[in-house]
């Protein structure tokens, strides 16, 4: 038994080939129950009406707020590397969602 019970474990994570290939997602579905949270990844193409959702993750609501921190962290170390990620704030005109770059 480790003498400090907080030490961190380090895990063995196991990627499969299949995982390891990714799925693409530009937009995620987020619904959530006293719970549980659920991301349903999905993927909205030029020129088709339906999304199909490829993935879908569920987890307890402490685990969401984990992954929002660590998304946070993530990111605020993302921008200090590469700049500031531009999100623009409404749809752009004759545009579909998700398919323009922020220098057009």
């Amino acid at each position: 038994m480790p003498d400090n019970p907080n030490a961190s474990q380090q895990i063995n994570i196991e990627l499969g080939e299949k995982e390891a290939e990714g799925i693409y997602s530009n937009l995620a579905i987020i619904s959530h129950s006293p719970a549980e949270f659920v991301i349903d990844f999905t993927r909205v193409l030029p020129g088709v009406p339906k999304a199909k959702v490829f993935a879908r993750v569920i987890m307890t609501p402490q685990h969401a707020k984990m992954l929002m921190g660590a998304l946070r962290e993530n990111i605020e170390k993302y921008e200090r590397a590469f700049g500031e990620i531009k999100v623009f704030s409404g749809p752009v005109p004759n545009t579909p969602f998700g398919f323009q770059s922020p220098g057009a």
